[in-house]
C-alpha cells in the first residue's frame, strides 16, 4: 500500500524524482531543526491518497503515511473551513512543537497550509494513546510501567512549562494525548491548545474555557480568570487518579462506588486512613504499595482548588521519583474563597467527563454551563 509506483529501472518517475527532492530538503530542514513545508501533493503521495486512518477527532483526523526513504509519519489534517478555530491551532502546534525537541514530547517534521489542505506532519508513534491501555480489562502494562510513564509524561509537561524559551501551557493533559512508542515510552501528543507566553509573565488572561471536561482545571472555565501552568498541573492530577484506578474518573458501569467521583473517594479513604482498602478496590499488587502511596499523595496535591497551591510539574516529577519528600496534602476540594467554587461535590454528567477520542476536545460555546465536583455552575460568558 505504502511503496511508490514501479517504474523500469532506472528511471524515476515524476513523482518519485518529486519526492526524492523533498526529502533532501526534508533532512537538511530537519538537522537545522527547522519543520518542513510540505505540499498537498507531497502529503498525497505519502499516505497514499489518505488511505490508511490512525484516528479522529477534534479538530480533525490522522493518518499514515510513509514518505519514499522508508521514514513514517502521522498526518492530522485539520477539517473544517479557514477560520479562526482552525488558524489557531495551526499557528500554535506549528509555532511550539516546531521550537522544541524533549524524548516524552512528540517530534513535529513539518506542515502543509494550503488552500484545500492544512496538516501538520508528525512522527509517527507505533503503539497509539495510553487510554486504550489504561481503560482496557486487560492489564496489558503493570503497575510499575505505568508510574513510569506517568514520570515520562510528568517530564515533558515540566520541559514545557520550565526550560523552553518561551513557556509553553498545554491544556490538555489527559491519556488520550499521551502516545506510546515502541518501548511504551510515554510521547505528550496534541498542541493544539497550546498557548504561548513570554517567561517573564507568570499568567495569562484568558476569555473561554480550553481543554476537556473532568481533566480541565477550574480556573479555566472562569472568564477573565488569571490561567497559569498551574492548571496543567490540576490535569496530571487527574491523569494520576486514572492510572491509580486504571479507570475513568467516573463511571456509571463501575463497581463499588461506581457513581461516585473517584478523587473524591480516594481523598475519603486517605483522609481515614484507609489505604488498605484502596489498594484492594483498585487492584493494585502489594509490592507496588510505596508506589502507589507516593501517586496518590501527589495527585491530591496536583488538584487542590487553588492554584497556587499546587505543586510546580518538576517538583511533581521529583516527588513521583521518590528524590524528595511529599508533604502530606490537604484537601483539596474545599470551598474557594472568591465563592465561585462549591465544597459541595456534585457528580459529573458522564456524557462530558467521558473522553474516547485520542484528540482535543475544545469547548468554545460561549453558553454553557458547567459543573464540577470543585466548581458550583458557571456560565461562561
Amino acid at each position: 500500500m505504502w511503496l511508490q509506483p514501479k517504474c523500469p529501472p532506472g528511471m524515476l518517475t515524476a513523482d518519485s524524482r518529486f519526492m526524492t527532492l523533498t526529502m533532501d530538503k526534508f533532512l537538511n530542514d530537519m538537522e537545522r531543526e527547522k519543520p518542513i513545508r510540505f505540499t498537498e501533493q507531497h502529503l498525497k503521495i505519502a499516505t497514499d491518497n489518505y488511505s490508511y486512518l490512525l484516528g479522529a477527532g477534534g479538530f480533525g483526523a490522522v493518518y499514515k503515511g510513509v514518505f519514499s526513504d522508508g521514514t513514517i509519519v502521522a498526518v492530522k489534517v485539520l477539517h473544517g473551513r479557514l477560520g479562526k478555530k482552525v488558524e489557531e491551532q495551526f499557528m500554535a502546534e506549528v509555532g511550539t512543537i516546531g521550537k522544541i525537541h524533549h524524548f516524552n514530547l512528540v517530534r513535529l517534521y513539518g506542515f502543509c497550509f494550503e488552500r484545500n489542505l492544512i496538516a501538520l506532519v508528525y512522527e509517527y508513534i507505533e503503539n497509539g494513546s495510553l487510554d486504550k491501555y489504561l481503560f482496557s480489562q486487560n492489564k496489558i502494562i503493570g503497575f510499575e510501567r505505568l508510574h513510569e510513564i506517568a514520570v515520562g509524561t510528568g517530564k515533558g509537561i515540566a520541559y514545557l512549562h520550565e526550560e523552553c524559551q518561551q513557556r509553553i501551557i498545554h491544556y490538555d493533559i489527559k491519556p488520550g494525548n499521551i502516545l506510546l512508542d515502541g518501548n511504551l515510552n510515554p510521547k505528550l501528543a496534541d498542541f493544539g491548545l497550546a498557548k504561548l507566553c513570554n517567561r517573564e509573565n507568570t499568567h495569562l488572561t484568558m476569555t473561554r474555557g480550553r481543554g476537556t471536561p473532568g481533566y480541565a482545571a477550574p480556573e479555566l472555565w472562569m472568564p477573565n480568570f488569571p490561567v497559569t501552568r498551574k492548571c496543567d498541573v490540576y490535569s496530571f492530577g487527574m491523569l494520576l487518579f486514572e492510572i491509580i484506578g486504571r479507570r475513568r474518573n467516573i463511571e456509571v458501569d463501575h463497581v463499588v462506588e461506581s457513581q461516585e467521583w473517584f478523587p473524591m473517594w480516594v481523598w475519603k479513604k486517605f483522609d481515614a486512613g484507609e489505604f488498605e482498602e484502596l489498594i484492594v478496590a483498585c487492584g493494585i499488587e502489594e509490592k507496588s504499595r510505596e508506589i502507589t502511596e507516593r501517586m496518590v499523595n501527589v495527585a491530591l496535591s496536583c488538584v487542590h482548588y487553588r492554584p497556587d497551591s499546587r505543586p510546580i510539574m518538576s517538583d511533581v516529577v521529583k516527588m513521583l521519583e521518590g528524590s524528595v519528600e511529599i508533604p502530606k496534602p490537604l484537601n483539596p476540594f474545599l470551598q474557594f474563597m472568591d465563592g465561585n467554587f462549591t465544597a459541595n461535590p456534585v457528580h459529573v454528567p458522564p456524557s462530558y467527563t467521558t473522553d474516547t477520542s485520542s484528540s482535543s476536545a475544545v469547548v468554545t460555546d460561549s453558553s454553557i454551563v458547567h459543573a464540577t465536583p470543585t466548581m458550583g455552575n458557571v456560565i461562561l460568558d
